[in-house]
């Protein structure tokens, strides 16, 4: 029996179905006329570089569930688009000597190229570039709607910033306690910025919580706390120090009982209430404090620790000294 020496045409045979693919407009979706419609939404990639196998772990598994959904009869919308803005590509663009803009939308388009490559479709009709006036002047309107309603104001507060990328970081951006861009531990800052009144919308956004059939709970639950929606009064304890600190309690009634107070490791006041004796432990406890996940610090069930800065509060309704850990 002769052996078969075909082999199969990786190349011409997906280059043949991808071309099928955009002549049929599968991906393609005309909203006003659609029964049963499915939205599916990637968060959209930083074209601050190539796409790599990260992306690839992501965005597959999308294009799988699209595939999926196609074939049970759903018209899927499933859009692209760039988190184009930002000190990441800006970074990325000084480091090789040329100008953001180049860089992002050359990014772009290779990335495009990169996702055709991979069999990944979109309705590209629906692309976004979020560094391009057609996108941000949308949010910019925004913007200044919320402000023109008094919902956009200003003020300071402590954030986690990177010294390498020069930029600040959310929670989830750190990882082991280190950029999960470039490594570097982040530094507490203060600085002044941009707030949206989102508390006055707390009632609405929980009642909404109970509309989302099929959500976790614990995702719900997760939402909830992020809402955090409390009814108490802010207490102001003064320092030795001569500063003061706000404490927000549901139960003012038990002031009475305190015997100490805590402040988060990266809490401006932490030095200023630190004495010389207690600095190098308390520059410890920060360190091993950065380099924990939001989620271990925010565990109910791990034991709780502190250290004490050596400054103390008074309070405000019996007058006692009670030591600031």
């Amino acid at each position: 029996m002769a052996e078969r020496s075909e082999r199969y045409d990786f190349k011409s045979i997906e280059e043949r179905w991808r071309d099928f693919w955009g002549e049929e407009g599968l991906f393609k979706v005309d909203t006003d006329d659609v029964e049963r419609k499915f939205y599916y939404l990637n968060m959209f990639p930083y074209p601050s570089g190539y796409l790599h196998v990260g992306h690839g772990r992501n965005y597959i598994i999308g294009d799988v569930v699209t595939r999926f959904l196609l074939m049970r009869g759903y018209r899927v919308l499933n859009p692209m688009g760039w988190d184009a803005f930002g000190l990441p590509a800006e970074n990325a663009a000084i480091e090789r000597g040329t100008h953001p803009r180049d860089w992002t939308l050359k990014n772009i388009a290779h990335a495009k190229e990169q996702f055709r490559a991979w069999g990944v479709e979109f309705d590209w009709d629906r692309e976004i570039t979020t560094c391009l006036p057609d996108y941000y002047k949308w949010t910019q309107w925004l913007f200044l709607k919320l402000y023109e309603h008094g919902l956009a104001y200003k003020k300071r507060a402590t954030v986690n910033y990177c010294p390498t990328c020069k930029t600040v970081l959310a929670n989830e951006q750190i990882v082991g306690g280190v950029c999960e861009r470039c490594g570097t531990p982040p530094e507490p800052k203060e600085l002044e910025q941009w707030f949206f009144k989102i508390t006055d919308y707390a009632d609405r956004l929980l009642e909404d919580l109970e509309k989302l059939d099929g959500w976790p709970e614990n995702v719900k639950k997760m939402q909830a706390n992020w809402i955090g929606r409390s009814t108490g009064a802010e207490v102001v304890f003064k320092t030795e120090a001569g500063e003061d600190i706000v404490v927000f309690t549901t139960r003012p009634d038990t002031l009475w009982g305190a015997t100490f107070m805590v402040l988060a490791p990266e809490h401006p006041l932490v030095d200023s209430l630190t004495t010389e004796e207690r600095c190098a432990d308390v520059s410890a406890y920060r360190d091993a404090a950065a380099r924990q996940t939001e989620i271990e610090r925010s565990s109910t069930e791990r034991e709780k620790t502190g250290v004490f800065t050596g400054g103390y509060a008074i309070n405000p309704v019996n007058g006692e000294r009670i030591p600031v850990f």
